[in-house]
């Protein structure tokens, strides 16, 4: 059984894809009748791109895919001895998983504190709620516990639980029973709350890039390098969504040329995918996978800041 479970664990963090970059471009404006929460000519509501595409995150990491974090054996490690983050290969799938994971919990906290409620007049919807709890319930949690009541809820069972409570948010606002408020302060805070969670992430790239060497071997590199790449991933769905709910505001404020920017910058961070990240310090002539998707991280945070700063205005 030990041996299966470890086939079963080679299998699922070894042969796997970085997302799927074509469900992006469902998100895109032209592929969507209105903004968000708009009411559409047949009586009924717009629903929002943006709680579409995080319930479409989720899908794919626990529905399309094997959550990898929950793995017993990929928190034991190698015989409870070996930790597969020192590994160049065993932590990469559970890595970018957590990085959309982490894309979908910032976009579920602002949905319930800002997007999904008009502020001062209207309660939290309780579908957002619950979606995020769900959401930020513990990445690696198996059914079973050494503490009572022994047994508990599993991470894919809970992100199941959030992807369905979006879902029925977005129901709600088909039939017009829900607010999804587009106006252009709760933009302008999106978006800080993406800029520092990303600015969180470039401190992290730059830590372990200090701890370069000249041969470019680093077994923590990898899972640093991941974990950057699902989160680019994540927000560049979420981002292209929120470009869809609030087109309104982006004529308005004249947004779209650093869009189009920001965009192309998504792209070229997304076909970063070695099949090895290597970590060489600055006199090596190793490449620093880490300091090529921090570098992209950084131009579209300064976008993000260009963007905020109009919105600011």
């Amino acid at each position: 059984l030990l041996a299966m479970g470890y086939m079963y664990l080679f299998a699922i963090t070894q042969f796997w894809s970085a997302g799927d970059k074509a469900k992006i471009e469902s998100y895109r404006e032209e592929n969507i009748a209105s903004g968000g929460g708009n009411k559409l000519a047949d009586g009924t509501c717009q629903p929002s791109a943006m709680v579409q595409a995080a319930a479409d995150l989720i899908d794919y990491n626990v529905n399309q895919s094997t959550w990898v974090p929950s793995n017993p054996l990929e928190k034991a490690g190698l015989f409870f001895v070996w930790d597969w983050k020192d590994t160049i290969f065993f932590d990469n799938r559970a890595a970018f998983q957590l990085g959309v994971n982490q894309a979908v919990r910032r976009t579920a906290v602002e949905l319930v504190d800002r997007l999904g409620r008009v502020r001062g007049t209207s309660s939290i919807n309780q579908n957002l709620q619950d979606a995020r709890e769900a959401a930020n319930y513990r990445e690696n949690a198996w059914f079973l516990t050494f503490t009572p009541p022994f047994v508990q809820p599993t991470t894919p069972e809970k992100l199941r639980e959030a992807r369905r409570k979006l879902l029925a948010f977005n129901d709600e606002l088909v039939r017009c029973n829900a607010d999804f408020d587009v106006r252009a302060d709760n933009l302008l805070q999106f978006l800080d709350r993406v800029t520092a969670d990303i600015g969180s992430t470039s401190e992290i790239l730059q830590r372990q890039i200090e701890q370069a060497n000249f041969f470019g071997i680093d077994t923590r590199s990898d899972d640093r390098f991941w974990f950057t790449y699902g989160q680019i991933y994540g927000y560049y769905a979420i981002l292209t969504a929120a470009r869809s709910d609030f087109r309104d505001v982006f004529v308005q404020r004249n947004l779209d040329n650093i869009w189009l920017r920001m965009d192309e910058q998504f792209k070229n961070a997304l076909h970063v995918e070695p099949p090895v990240v290597t970590n060489g310090s600055a006199s090596s002539i190793i490449k620093s996978h880490l300091e090529s998707i921090g570098f992209a991280l950084l131009r579209i945070r300064s976008n993000l800041v260009e963007m905020r700063d109009i919105l600011d205005r």
